[in-house]
């Protein structure tokens, strides 16, 4: 997931080696012992307060499961991400081998928008106002 998230544009800004901290897990409300790693990202490290995204995999017990299958599940399930020139920007991650659900489409307030997955499944929505 590092390298897709490279291709969208977000830089890692730190990476935490495999290992424990419980009271980060306890924190989270998993198990002691509970092992992982992770790259946190940023699209404008410069920025404090950039969008930021913590990619962890959990090593022990491992990762598992899927995303919601749909965007009609309670809950977060999807990343909003704002960008210019979406034809472009389609286009580019179309031609990088991203499968999008639909080809942009244009909501009534003239806002246009787009939605596709990232590896794991999360959907992710590119949005031009």
């Amino acid at each position: 997931s590092k390298a897709f998230y490279e291709m969208l544009g977000f830089q890692s800004v730190f990476e935490i080696p495999e290992g424990t901290d419980d009271e980060m897990v306890a924190g989270l409300g998993l198990a002691t012992g509970t092992r992982a790693r992770a790259s946190i990202m940023m699209l404008d490290p410069s920025e404090q307060r950039s969008c930021r995204l913590d990619l962890i995999e959990w090593t022990d017990p491992p990762t598992h499961g899927r995303p919601y299958p749909d965007l009609m599940h309670a809950g977060a399930a999807r990343i909003a991400l704002y960008t210019t020139g979406l034809d472009a920007e389609y286009e580019r991650l179309r031609a990088e081998g991203v499968e999008f659900l639909s080809e942009p489409v244009t909501m009534a307030t003239g806002a246009r928008f787009v939605c596709f997955r990232d590896p794991d499944g999360t959907i992710l929505e590119l949005i031009e106002p």
